[in-house]
């Protein structure tokens, strides 16, 4: 069995930072990774400095900003957030049970913000290498701040020149954040920013402690026979494409579309006469897409991961909790194209409400507990993306102040899938698609076709009867070639030493969590 290489530390005092278990370090509070964040840091150590699972948000400030003080209101919400403050350790020691690699807590961790100025560097150029830089994950701080000055009399996105602005970038790694939580700290930032630099006092919030005590609480056997029952035996369609060649290409790749505000309006209005949401159409327009790529004829089984926040579960406060609260969850259906749509959209709608319920659960455990009786469950993933809103109280006091944020966007992160749709909805109304790929797998052209097909399906589906079957709604794609994909590489097998022990093992929680 290959053994990955382990991180190297460095000699001396350097080495508790760097997340090693010797010394003092020992008695920091740890928590050991869950199953979602295993299968995001195996991935990341096997693929360092490209890019994978970091997310970028980005938003234009308008009005005035000081840097000292943008830095100083950083500070303050890294010294409260427990898990701002968190490493990786990687190696496993006897002396801690169970072994494995943990998250450790370290007691300070600090703000990393550069500011430049504007015409100083190019945007997209700025945002890559950003991107690719990554992050040492066996020190603290899983996300940096970047500031941009733009030109004076910048455009605003709908148009006429507006005052001098500041493009903000934050990046993050999404082993220990989510996009969710990325947008709650930037609630606790404008707080803070707007209290001179130092957030004030607030509500008690759970932080990591509380949820990994909350998931050693649970009993796995109702999720482990949930999953068991509900996906069919057998083989399901897992991409929604045929085989290729080699695509001679390299990196990731992202490949966009958006329906206007008015299509969305028209989507949502189709999708709520049918009692169902706009997730649980994605849903059925991927179910679809991989039906189609089979080419039976026939009733097939198709499979897709599906996103889920992890914020349902019963922990107070849950919806204010920092950190890597969202999980992946397997959706298999069966699809027969002369079933009526609305069965299908029916069906995917009543299994994600079912599997909402053990949404703490992720793809790696259910794989385990299903076994070779499915064989692999999923090679795609659909995300619909959700963020929170900014408190009315916030937007009203940073108003006051002349501050103002525009431009908003999560740019959704690189996974270990080799093609995964995310939608977002835009502030104007419309509904922004996109599909991050393997462009070694899949090539430029044949995502822009994948992509090109799903808007053509949501853009049909408003105008289709009732009684429309799942063929006539393929019906609209007519001859469209199916897109190709090349096959991936067999992964190597994974290490003993680097077994996750959480919601499947029961993690060791020292330490509690701090009053808020």
């Amino acid at each position: 069995m290959t053994r990955p290489s382990r991180p190297r530390h460095r000699r001396g005092p350097d080495r508790r930072a760097a997340g090693s278990t010797s010394g003092r370090a020992q008695q920091r509070p740890t928590v050991p990774v869950t199953w979602q964040q295993y299968d995001v840091l195996l991935d990341s150590l096997a693929h360092r400095h490209t890019g994978r699972h970091i997310e970028q948000v980005t938003w234009d400030w308008r009005g005035p900003l000081d840097t000292e003080r943008f830095t100083c209101a950083w500070q303050s919400v890294m010294d409260r957030e427990a898990v701002l403050r968190t490493a990786v350790d990687w190696q496993p020691d006897p002396r801690v049970l169970p072994p494995g690699p943990h998250i450790v807590l370290h007691d300070h961790a600090r703000a990393d913000v550069v500011r430049h100025r504007a015409g100083s560097v190019d945007w997209d150029d700025l945002l890559e290498r950003d991107r690719l830089r990554g992050f040492d994950l066996r020190r603290p701080a899983p996300l940096r701040l970047t500031l941009l000055d733009l030109p004076d009399g910048a455009p605003r996105p709908d148009g006429p020149l507006a005052a001098p602005a500041t493009r903000v970038l934050l990046t993050f790694h999404h082993a220990l954040l989510d996009a969710w939580s990325a947008f709650v700290l930037m609630d606790e930032f404008g707080r803070a920013y707007l209290a001179g630099g130092v957030l004030p006092g607030g509500e008690r919030r759970p932080d990591i402690r509380d949820r990994a005590r909350w998931l050693e609480r649970q009993d796995p056997a109702a999720a482990r026979d949930f999953f068991t029952r509900a996906l069919p035996p057998g083989r399901p369609v897992l991409l929604p494409t045929l085989p290729g060649p080699e695509t001679r290409q390299s990196g990731c790749g992202r490949a966009e579309a958006r329906l206007s505000a008015a299509e969305t309006g028209q989507l949502h209005r189709w999708a709520g006469t049918r009692a169902v949401s706009d997730s649980s159409v994605l849903h059925a327009v991927w179910a679809l897409l991989l039906y189609r790529a089979a080419g039976t004829g026939g009733p097939t089984t198709v499979g897709f991961g599906i996103t889920a926040s992890g914020r349902g579960i019963a922990l107070d406060a849950v919806e204010r909790l920092v950190g890597p609260m969202r999980t992946c969850l397997p959706m298999a259906v069966e699809v027969d194209p002369a079933h009526r749509l609305e069965h299908l959209l029916a069906t995917l709608r009543d299994r994600a409400l079912d599997m909402a319920a053990y949404e703490w659960t992720s793809a790696g455990q259910v794989q385990q507990w299903t076994g070779s009786r499915t064989g692999r469950l999923l090679d795609s993933l659909v995300s619909v993306e959700a963020v929170p809103r900014p408190p009315a109280d916030l937007r009203a006091g940073l108003s006051a102040a002349g501050i103002h944020f525009e431009r908003q966007r999560a740019s959704g992160a690189h996974t270990v899938f080799p093609v995964a749709l995310l939608a977002h909805h835009l502030a104007d109304g419309s509904l922004a698609l996109a599909a991050l790929y393997d462009r070694a797998r899949l090539s430029d052209a044949d995502a822009a076709l994948l992509v090109t097909h799903c808007t053509r399906l949501l853009r049909h589906l408003p105008d289709t009867e009732q009684s429309a079957t799942v063929a006539d709604a393929l019906a609209v794609l007519g001859t469209d070639r199916t897109p190709h994909m090349a096959a991936g590489r067999r992964r190597e097998r994974l290490a003993e030493w680097l077994r996750p022990h959480s919601t499947g093992g029961p993690p060791t929680v020292e330490g509690t969590a701090r009053e808020r």
